[in-house]
């Protein structure tokens, strides 16, 4: 028996779930789903010495993996239906969804035709739809937020992202888990509903410091540079919790035109301490066409800055990666780092200058801590582990003789 007196004041005491867990993959996050469940497999026969919670006080554990068998068919003029293939009655549910998987196709009138962030929307709630209500609490997890981008209104404008949040609560979604929200603002949209945007900036700058052991991180040889005004928060945490100067990119833009939804960007203007012969990293939510980065990367190279490192949790590359192999090529830019949160063209995981940072075991910790209905504040704040993380690289960099300023 537990000894829940003594355990009361102890952070490790053991807690039971909400109900057995069920984990579904929507079309587009099968690789994603099947390595979460893998890591929630793994887990099961563990105690909370090493996960949130323990797996064997969860009714239904000894199934074989927590993925629910789900399909989303459609008929040959495009409409469609959810279907959930076995009970998930008294189920925790997560449900995994990537609305810019657009390597998933269906069959339109005789034509394969990719599906678009709406389209997965819809599928969502087809899903949550065919659960009837049968699911004691149900969790979205869309690592990039649907519409995220349309979050405010300027003149006569939809806001479909503010819409979308309340479908979403208006079906009984309890939690939505989102990643680098482009503006966590619009949570308040459902201000009675859990939402939480996470960062992934331990796992962005670990990924990092694993391929490249040569980056010596002080005053003296790196700096922190924000790509435009609406980045600086996740910037100016990098800068604090590595201990660096931070510059300032500001994005003069032609408000007369309209190209590909945008105003075009006129000019780059830089505010902040000199670059000169210094290591840089910038870090932004996506990288979408990447024309602004590759600017921003030769603005930098102008002002003599030495490597570029740019770090995104959204790795888009909407018009293709030739203009970055030939801005490596060059060397204007050194690395770009970014997670597997959704969709990545199979030829980016082969480009020389890329670098993946896997969510998996970091989404099935939340997974596992909502499910034992425990805080997240631990797992939402990485400050302690960048800093253990800084200590124990700059441990090897004196091992391996490499003396830092």
């Amino acid at each position: 028996m537990t000894d829940f007196t003594s355990a009361w004041n102890s952070d490790s005491f053991l807690t039971y779930p909400m109900g057995p867990l069920g984990l579904i993959a929507m079309p587009g996050t099968e690789e994603m789903g099947n390595k979460v469940n893998a890591w929630l497999k793994k887990w099961r026969d563990h105690t909370e010495e090493s996960m949130p919670g323990d797996m064997r006080t969860t009714p239904g554990f000894e199934r074989e993996d927590f993925l629910v068998n789900v399909a989303c068919p459609r008929f040959s003029n495009g409409e469609a239906k959810g279907m959930i293939r076995e009970s998930i009655r008294g189920y925790d549910m997560y449900i995994l969804c990537d609305p810019g998987a657009y390597n998933v196709t269906y069959e339109l009138y005789g034509q394969s035709v990719p599906m678009t962030p709406d389209e997965h929307f819809a599928n969502l709630k087809r899903i949550i739809a065919a659960m009837g209500g049968k699911a004691k609490r149900v969790t979205v997890i869309m690592p990039m937020l649907y519409e995220a981008r349309q979050h405010r209104r300027s003149s006569r404008e939809s806001l479909d992202c503010a819409m979308a949040l309340q479908e979403l609560e208006s079906m009984g979604v309890s939690n939505i888990i989102t990643f680098d929200a482009h503006d966590p603002r619009v949570q308040n949209a459902i201000p009675t509903t859990g939402f939480e945007s996470v960062m992934p900036s331990y796992q962005i700058f670990k990924a990092l410091l694993k391929r490249d052991k040569t980056l010596r991180i002080d005053r003296q040889h790196m700096m922190i540079v924000s790509p435009d005004e609406g980045a600086i928060d996740r910037n100016i945490f990098y800068a604090s919790v590595l201990g660096l100067d931070m510059g300032l990119f500001y994005k003069r833009r032609d408000y007369t035109r309209i190209i590909n939804g945008r105003n075009p960007i006129v000019a780059h203007e830089y505010l902040g301490d000199s670059v000169e012969g210094k290591d840089v990293f910038v870090a932004d939510d996506m990288i979408s066409s990447g024309d602004s980065m590759i600017d921003l990367a030769r603005e930098l190279k102008m002002r003599k800055a030495n490597r570029i490192f740019a770090g995104c949790t959204f790795a888009l590359f909407t018009n293709g990666l030739e203009a970055f192999h030939q801005a490596y090529r060059e060397g204007i830019i050194d690395r770009v780092i970014s997670t597997n949160l959704t969709y990545r063209n199979p030829e980016l995981a082969q480009a020389e200058w890329f670098v993946e940072a896997d969510m998996s075991k970091y989404i099935s910790y939340i997974i596992a801590t909502l499910n034992h209905d425990r805080s997240l504040s631990k797992l939402l704040n990485p400050y302690d582990r960048i800093h253990g993380l800084l200590k124990r690289y700059n441990a090897e960099q004196t091992e391996a003789g490499i003396r830092l300023a």
